[in-house]
Formats: C-alpha cells, sequence, structure tokens
C-alpha cells in the first residue's frame, strides 16, 4: 500500500494565507487502492503534492489539517458517498470554490447530473485515459489558481484604493481645518469672542458629545472643531452693535440676530461634513428647546444635536468670563442659571449630563 504522503509534509491550517508560490496539492479519495495508485502514477510526472485518502472520514480529517487545491473523487464509497462528501467540502468556507472533479465509472445523465449538482466542476470516466486525465487536472488547477491570483490582486487595488482615499480624505480634513482656524482667526479680529473663549466652548461641547449616549466619537471630533465656528456670522455685523458696551436696542438685536442666518453665505454651497456641521451650529445655537429662539424658532429635536450642545456650551462660558456688556458671574450662579432652563432654553437630558458631570465642565471654564 501507498504511504499517505501528508505524513511527510509538515501540516498547513486551512485559515493560513494563502502562498500562490507554493506547489499545487491535489486529493485523491477513493476506496480503492488499485484507483489510488493509477491516479498518482498519472499525476507523479507532474509538479504537485499528492495526498489522498481512502474514505470520506479520512478525507475530512486531511480536509480539516491541510488546504488543498483540487480533489479529485470517487462517487461510489462505503459509509460516505462521493456526493456527500462533496456537500461537505462545499460547505466549508476555505473549500466552497475548491475545484472538485469526480472519478466515476457512471457516466449515465442521472449520476452526472447529480455530480455538478453537489458542486463538482468536473467528471473523468474510469478507466482513465492518461493525457485526458492529466489534461483535465491541469486545466482546473490552473483555473482555481488564476482565479486566486486574481482575487489576490484584486485585494491589493482594493487595499491601495483605501489607502489612496483615506490619505485624500485625511488631505480634505486638514484643508478644512486650516480654513476653519482662518475663519475663526477672523471672527476674533473683528468680535469680543476670545481664542480662549472658543477654545473652551469646543471643549465643553466635545465633552458633552462624549457624554451623550447615542453620539459617537466621530461625533465628538466633528463637533470639537466645527464649535468654534458658532459665531462666523458675526463678522457680518457692524462693530457699533458687536462693541456695544449697553444694552441693545430692539433694532439693534434684530441686526444682531442676523448673524446666525449670516454664517449661510459662507457655509449653504459646501458639502464638506466639517463646514456642514459648522453651517448648522452657526445658524441654530440661538434656538431654544421650547421653540422660542431665533432664526427659525425649532423646537425639542428639531435643533441638531449638535446645535442643542454647542448653545449650553457657549452660554455657560459665556456666563462664566466678563464681556463688554456684562460681568463675569461665579460658577455656581452660571450652573444653577443652566439647571434652571432645562425644558424651556437647554435639552433636558443635555442639562442632566451637564449636572451630573458639573466638576469636569468647571475644570474647563478655569483653564
Amino acid at each position: 500500500m501507498i504511504a499517505k504522503p501528508v505524513m511527510m509534509i509538515s501540516k498547513q491550517m486551512p485559515n493560513e494565507v494563502y502562498d500562490m508560490e507554493a506547489v499545487p496539492r491535489v486529493l485523491v479519495v477513493d476506496d480503492v487502492v488499485e484507483n489510488i495508485q493509477i491516479a498518482l502514477t498519472l499525476l507523479n510526472s507532474q509538479n504537485y503534492d499528492l495526498f489522498y485518502a481512502m474514505s470520506g472520514e479520512d478525507a475530512l480529517e486531511l480536509l480539516s489539517h491541510n488546504q488543498f487545491d483540487l480533489i479529485l473523487l470517487d462517487i461510489m464509497m462505503p459509509n460516505m458517498d462521493g456526493y456527500e462528501l462533496c456537500q461537505r467540502i462545499q460547505s466549508q468556507a476555505n473549500y466552497n470554490h475548491c475545484p472538485v472533479i469526480f472519478l466515476t465509472a457512471r457516466t449515465d445523465t442521472p449520476s452526472l447530473e447529480k455530480a455538478f449538482e453537489v458542486g463538482g466542476v468536473d467528471y473523468i470516466a474510469k478507466p482513465f485515459h492518461s493525457s485526458e486525465f492529466i489534461a483535465r487536472v491541469k486545466t482546473h488547477l490552473d483555473l482555481f489558481l488564476t482565479r486566486h491570483q486574481l482575487e489576490k490582486s484584486n485585494r491589493e487595488l482594493q487595499h491601495r484604493a483605501t489607502e489612496a482615499e483615506t490619505m485624500l480624505t485625511s488631505e480634505l480634513e486638514e484643508t478644512q481645518m486650516e480654513l476653519i482656524h482662518l475663519l475663526t482667526g477672523l471672527m476674533e479680529s473683528t468680535s469680543d469672542e476670545t481664542s480662549h473663549h472658543i477654545q473652551r466652548v469646543a471643549r465643553h461641547s466635545r465633552l458633552l458629545a462624549h457624554l451623550h449616549r447615542d453620539l459617537s466619537d466621530k461625533d465628538a471630533y466633528v463637533i470639537y472643531h466645527a464649535a468654534p465656528m458658532h459665531d462666523i456670522g458675526k463678522v457680518f455685523i457692524p462693530e457699533s452693535i458687536l462693541h456695544k458696551s449697553g444694552k441693545l436696542t430692539d433694532a439693534e438685536f434684530d441686526v444682531m440676530k442676523t448673524h446666525t442666518t449670516q454664517s449661510d453665505k459662507l457655509f449653504r454651497r459646501s458639502n464638506k461634513p466639517l463646514l456642514k456641521a459648522a453651517s448648522t451650529i452657526a445658524r441654530q445655537h440661538h434656538e431654544k428647546w421650547d421653540g422660542t429662539g431665533y432664526p427659525d424658532g425649532l423646537h425639542g429635536n428639531k435643533i441638531h444635536i449638535y446645535s442643542r450642545i454647542v448653545a449650553l456650551a457657549d452660554v455657560f462660558d459665556a456666563l462664566t468670563h466678563k464681556r463688554c456688556y456684562k460681568p463675569e458671574w461665579t460658577i455656581e450662579k452660571a450652573a444653577e442659571f443652566i439647571l434652571q432652563k432645562s425644558g424651556t432654553h437647554f435639552d433636558p437630558y443635555l442639562v442632566k449630563l451637564f449636572e451630573d458631570n458639573l466638576q469636569s465642565f468647571v475644570a474647563i471654564a478655569n483653564e
């Protein structure tokens, strides 16, 4: 009896990376020793690693520890015939594309139809003709290995495309960030907004986003970088109104309120995520939970969550720091104001997050 070649080499587990440079592996499954000897003899002249099993159970054992490139399978075997074995082979994820060629003395139409139905790619009739046998095996091995090579090439191309897309996305985000910094600098130079206020609002907003049960790290990233643009529309407001130390008249306040809609002039045509978020925040951050805010009178969840977050962050920071029109409030007084405005000015859920994590917001306010 022929010694099993599988015993002479190390095992290769099926989930290992497929090696295109390896010698093709062929498994012959037949319960008749003479048939195995003939098949191995015919293929011995080719550059293949040859293996055999004499039952379906032995074949499955070999398949569980080795990766094969082609399987030659007898139909008529005891306990588990070739049809059942082929179906079990095809059900394994790492073998569902492995070509199975049936070796059979049964060439009637129903037998051959069933062979193809269960996943066979071809059949070779017994007794074997050497040139046909070798040619069919070579053809299906070439097809199988070519398919693997194409799949590998496709994966490499996809990987390169993903890398290129990631690089492009990163460059676009950097461009957006640079634009945001430039516009933020412009806002600082034309209004009473300081860089410290802008950064604190951004950090308060990021903290609320991280605490929010429905927001992701990506949301926190976006809101942190978009929040500094919340008052960008103030660049369109006359300095006499913007820097007025006293209370604004009704007419002046109407002008001041337009800073929310003026932002659309800068952002309305952009489809970039950061700039779209900045546009939404700039327009809606003076909306109130009860619908009494401006410019659109939105209420509740109609106000974008980014805008609801920045609204709270902006008011808290504005209250705790001196402005040209008001003195600085104590942390305690500002926090109490936020709590009192829950459900009217601010989203109640955000106020609860603020209350439960007040010390974290205080730490940012004191920087």
